[in-house]
């Protein structure tokens, strides 16, 4: 099972999504070819009515704390309730462009 197959195995399982996005963006990053160590999440759950960030981004943590642990360096969580989902007009934001390592900018 790749690390992408296992984070969405964990928050399907443990969260009972309405919508789970998974998307690795290591490409994006100063990284080998096929590392699975950037990724961007987007989960809309009723697991997250009345909750805050910090409590929905701790839920996310809790189910992938192996994978956080080990090879995934980054996780861009987006997390919404189903209302908020439908408030945002059911769109996460776009990635930043990574600037660190070899892709920085020389000035």
């Amino acid at each position: 099972m790749t690390i992408q197959q296992s984070i969405e195995t964990k928050l399907n399982s443990g969260l009972q999504p309405e919508l789970l996005e998974v998307i690795n963006e290591s490409h994006m990053h100063s990284v080998p070819p096929n590392s699975e160590t950037h990724f961007k999440v987007t989960l809309v759950s009723a697991a997250f009515d009345g909750k805050r960030h910090v409590a929905r981004h701790q839920l996310v943590y809790g189910l992938l704390g192996e994978e956080m642990g080990g090879p995934v360096h980054a996780l861009a969580l987006h997390t919404y309730s189903p209302q908020e989902w439908a408030q945002r007009g059911a769109a996460a934001p776009d990635s930043p462009a990574c600037l660190g390592g070899s892709k920085q900018e020389a000035h």
